[in-house]
């Protein structure tokens, strides 16, 4: 029943294949701009990204009539927004500075723990409490692959065992996801990425015999004592747990609470409101040191929010058109979990990994007649229990996966990329071009790690 009405909702809203056009100019616009006309990028990739985004609304309201897709868009992308916002702000009032000599192995140890502490307060909390330490700690050998491997495995890989811990996973409990079905079921799966990203680390940086100071950065030299860590903005730490704690307050599972109805979906504003409130508390009474410190400021958040919305928009003809090809009677068949592993990871890296994330879900549910909008229908998905039986957890397991690890790709697979790369350069560090990112990082230390993964996790499901 569902099946047919996703094929009858396609045909009769049919994506004419000239409308991702905006999404491809956008997207080598992010790519070229920064390299070939960087000030005047610079100064209107606000303007860019926004016209981009309201034109491909424009067509979907007033040429197809389409309010459906647009309406669902809009709701993943305010509480993405939000939520990434209030971490941001939140994160950016604790000041947090480790005094050690700067070794691989510190580095490695302290990724580490951002890969741990990313499962707690999401990678985007996670990224911007550690990234400043970070730079800070590697002042005198500070390169861009070392930023590079911050955004694998503190920004991604690490926040994959809790809905707080990527985007994607977050919109899975929203929708139904037990909260601690990704504990259960990819704490495995972790443990490998983790450990493979942080040993291709220590070997990289091994390497690194350089001295290169950079100048943006407070607290250049190093120590040569024993390692200590200083702390300033414990006040922050209560309004970083109401916005945590809001992430629970979903009405799909609590009924009580307030919500807007639309389309047999219940989308939360409480939640949001929330957050808003404790970030907006978090700036007002945040010690003026820790925001020294941590030199805050709100242009890498802005160039989030307004680049995503550009994004999120765009992307909807690209993802409606995939979709349309899968869901095809012709394709059912290839509904499997290695197709939703590499099709969910590859549009991850390019189309934003939270939408991607949906968008596959309601895919593969869509194959055994579930709705991803009925909550019911989601927990017998995630648990196997469904008629389908334990192919539809694995299934799951296959696009959870996919979604946070491809999410590193590139810049704009997860938003705590983005931000990363922004505070980065902002401290003088010259980071790599869109394609030099994937060409010399992701391609050789991302996707042999994507190719293991899959095969011992997906192909032979050995764990």
């Amino acid at each position: 029943m569902l099946y047919n009405y996703i094929l009858l909702a396609q045909a009769q809203h049919a994506i004419p294949g000239f409308l991702i056009i905006p999404f491809l100019l956008l997207i080598g616009l992010i790519a070229s701009g920064p390299i070939f006309f960087g000030h005047f990028w610079e100064h209107n990739y606000k303007k860019i990204a926004v016209t981009l985004g309201l034109t491909v609304l424009a067509y979907y309201l007033f040429v197809l009539g389409d309010v459906h897709m647009p309406a669902h868009t809009l709701a993943a992308y305010f509480t993405f927004a939000v939520l990434l916002s209030s971490l941001y702000i939140a994160a950016g009032g604790i000041y947090l500075n480790v005094n050690a000599k700067a070794t691989p192995l510190i580095n490695v140890a302290l990724v580490a723990v951002g890969a741990v502490l990313a499962n707690f307060i999401g990678t985007t909390g996670a990224s911007l409490l550690l990234i400043r330490p970070f730079m800070r700690l590697n002042a005198h050998r500070l390169k861009p692959y070392q930023i590079v491997f911050f955004i694998f495995i503190v920004s991604n890989a690490g926040g994959l065992l809790t809905p707080l811990g990527d985007p994607p996973l977050f919109i899975g409990f929203i929708k139904g996801v037990p909260f601690f079905w990704t504990l259960q079921h990819l704490f495995i799966p972790w443990v490998i990425s983790i450990i493979l990203l942080c040993t291709l680390f220590y070997f990289v940086d091994s390497r690194n015999k350089g001295d290169e100071i950079v100048a943006h950065l407070d607290n250049p030299e190093p120590s040569t004592g024993k390692t200590e860590f200083s702390f300033t903005g414990r006040r922050n730490l209560f309004w970083l747990a109401i916005i945590i704690g809001a992430v629970f307050l979903d009405p799909n599972v609590i009924d009580a609470l307030p919500h807007i109805y639309y389309d047999g979906n219940k989308f939360s504003y409480i939640r949001e409101i929330i957050q808003l409130s404790a970030a907006f508390m978090c700036f007002r009474f945040s010690s003026k040191e820790a925001l020294a410190g941590n030199q805050f400021n709100f242009h890498p958040i802005l160039e989030v929010v307004f680049l995503f919305f550009g994004i999120f928009f765009t992307m909807m003809p690209a993802l409606q058109l995939s979709a349309e090809i899968a869901s095809s009677p012709a394709y059912a068949n290839f509904i499997t979990p290695n197709f939703l592993y590499w099709a969910t990871g590859s549009l991850s890296g390019f189309l934003d990994n939270a939408p991607t994330y949906a968008n596959f879900l309601s895919l593969a549910m869509a194959k055994f007649d579930l709705a991803q909008n009925n909550v019911e229908d989601v927990r017998q998905f995630a648990a196997g229990t469904s008629a389908a039986g334990m192919e539809t957890l694995i299934q799951l397991e296959a696009i959870s996966l996919a979604a946070v690890l491809f999410g590193a790709f590139t810049y704009i697979g997860n938003g705590p990329n983005f931000m990363v790369k922004a505070i980065a350069e902002s401290a003088g560090v010259k980071m790599p071009s869109f394609f030099a990112y994937i060409l010399r990082y992701s391609i050789p230390f991302l996707l042999p790690i994507f190719l293991l993964v899959w095969f011992l996790v997906v192909h032979l499901r050995l764990f």
